[in-house]
């Protein structure tokens, strides 16, 4: 077995926990020099493997051999997110035929064309909220000089990178107004849970099934033109087709979608259309915020934003690991065997400021080539709503730079919290002044 520099077997359990909490890029750059294939304490304190570097990164994403069914795990290994089967039959754990069923269904949802349909209704959405912002904000202006500030003060993630995309997702959903809710808590739940009060998490699968079941019985009385009405009339229809009772297998026959699967369909695109986008919004202004150079650039030239955002995420995007694998045979990475059934972590945030394949990788550089990165995923699990999120993100930039010219960081950088996640990227508040 390979000593690695630090003097560590590959196969020695190492925990990063605290490390990656204080700063995750400085321990994937030691880790992609030393040990690029690593055998971890993984999120939930059971052993993983950690992969960093870019091309073993990126070829393990699209390798079959490397599975998302949870089935393919051995006992007691890391597997995730503990979810009731009416929310765990979802694209995050499937691997083909199952998964390409599924995708082929929500995919018509995500065309470019219905995307680029949903600009006028978000940048309509941006402008309310910064509205609203601008209102709040003023008020809470402080006095400097015996004289009020012309600006005001506001935490950008609670006042725009939070609402923007709950707006966005539920109308795509067709989540009523009235049912909308803040999903922070229980997406905090799940992401970051805290060891030390496990019946949060609980708690907060209990509520988005209870949320799920309501909105499901709903749009089944009440259908809507909407994505979530139109999976429903598809899986009931399938359903009548094919003569299926009770809708309550873990997977669909056919092209039929079941119960399960529908309600899980509904949970992932709420779920990770919010969670992704909050992040990658809050995460972008921050390093714009923190680049005046960028700044100045991108104000000057608005266009160039959509462009922009590529390398935004491939800075500081919103996911540091991809979901789970779990190796279905013995499998060799960079020199490392990685037995049957232990599960894999591909660390997405090291493999994107990997210098072998972006140069000065901890520059934000705007007019970076930024093709290749992998963010948002690679392969047949590439994420389904990258291209919103993308929109989102760039109108909301837009948006919000057009607004306020003087925006600026109201802490020090060093005083910004972050989730405590070794999974996602985010900030808890963004403090800013405008």
């Amino acid at each position: 077995m390979a000593i690695t520099a630090s003097g560590a077997s590959p196969r020695s359990l190492y925990d990063p926990t605290s490390e990656l909490l204080a700063d995750p890029y400085e321990v994937y750059a030691r880790l992609r020099e030393t040990a690029p294939v690593r055998r971890i304490v993984g999120p939930d304190g059971r052993p993983a493997w950690i992969v960093t570097r870019y091309e073993d990164v990126r070829q393990s994403l699209a390798d079959p051999r490397l599975s998302l069914d949870k089935s393919r795990a051995l006992p007691g290994g890391y597997q995730g997110f503990g979810l009731p089967p009416a929310l765990d039959a979802n694209l995050l754990n499937m691997d083909p035929p199952d998964h390409t069923r599924i995708r082929r269904f929500v995919a018509r949802a995500f065309t470019a064309r219905r995307i680029e349909e949903l600009r006028r209704p978000v940048r309509r959405t941006a402008d309310e909220l910064l509205d609203a912002l601008e209102s709040g904000g003023r008020e809470s202006g402080t006095l400097e000089s015996g004289t009020l500030e012309s600006g005001g003060r506001a935490d950008l993630v609670a006042s725009y990178a939070a609402p923007l995309p709950i707006v966005v997702i539920c109308e795509l959903l067709g989540v009523p107004p009235r049912d909308r809710r803040d999903f922070r808590e229980w997406t905090d739940a799940l992401i970051a849970p805290d060891p030390a009060r496990p019946e949060r998490m609980k708690a907060a699968i209990a509520a988005m099934l209870a949320f799920f079941t309501e909105l499901l019985a709903h749009k089944r009385a009440e259908p809507g033109d909407d994505l979530l009405s139109a999976l429903i009339a598809a899986r009931d229809e399938g359903e009548e087709a094919g003569g299926e009772a009770g809708g309550e297998a873990s997977h669909g026959g056919g092209d039929r979608l079941s119960e399960d699967e529908l309600m899980s369909l509904a949970f992932l695109i709420l779920f990770a259309g919010y969670e992704n986008t909050v992040q990658l919004i809050g995460n972008s202004v921050l390093a714009l915020l923190r680049h005046p150079e960028q700044l100045a650039a991108l104000r000057a030239e608005p266009g160039r934003t959509a462009a922009a955002v590529g390398e935004f995420v491939r800075y500081e995007g919103p996911a540091l690991l991809a979901i789970r694998r779990f190796a279905v045979e013995d499998l060799t990475i960079a020199g490392v065997t990685v037995p049957a059934g232990e599960t894999v972590m591909l660390s997405l945030a090291a493999a994107n400021r990997d210098p072998h394949r972006f140069a000065d990788p901890d520059r934000l550089d705007l007019d970076r080539d930024t093709a290749g990165q992998v963010a948002l995923g690679h392969g047949i699990h590439y994420c389904l709503g990258a291209p919103l999120a993308r929109l989102e993100t760039e109108i909301a930039l837009n948006a919000l730079l057009e607004r306020f010219p003087r925006l600026a960081l109201d802490v020090p950088y060093e005083e910004l919290r972050w989730r405590p996640s070794t999974r996602a990227r985010g900030l808890i508040a963004l403090p800013v002044r405008f």
